[in-house]
């Protein structure tokens, strides 16, 4: 499944026939206080940097209305991010995953952002369009 928009997301979650966990983990991108000249320069104009993690947070797709609502909430606690990282978890047999069952994985979420493995997250700029991120 090809997203290239929030509300792609949320659509496809709204369709499976699980109950679905959406994930988030929003991130600022910096530049590292050891960068080189040519890195400064490719982050100057708008590429490169380094992602760091500030918040995680999980809902059910009938808890989002719009990336706006989600934006609107999120910058009331990190006014500051870049990116957000999405993700979705299937429930079993019709029950839905309860937050509590979010935390486990949003924490390897985490992990795989400072690491710089996101090849199975989508992320999102600040207006809702899904990015891709250079290796």
């Amino acid at each position: 499944m090809n997203i290239s928009c929030f509300d792609e997301l949320l659509a496809a979650a709204r369709q499976q026939a699980e109950p679905q966990r959406l994930l988030f983990v929003f991130v600022s991108v910096e530049l590292p206080d050891d960068c080189t000249p040519e890195q400064r320069t490719a982050f100057e104009a708008g590429s490169g940097g380094a992602l760091t993690p500030l918040a995680c947070l999980d809902k059910s797709p009938e808890e989002l209305d719009t990336f706006e609502a989600l934006c609107a909430e999120s910058r009331q606690y990190m006014p500051h991010w870049t990116l957000v990282f999405a993700a979705a978890l299937s429930g079993t047999k019709g029950r839905p995953l309860r937050s509590e069952d979010a935390e486990a994985p949003l924490n390897k979420m985490v992990e795989m952002i400072k690491s710089g493995i996101t090849g199975t997250l989508i992320p999102f700029n600040t207006s809702g369009t899904a990015v891709t991120l250079n290796a």
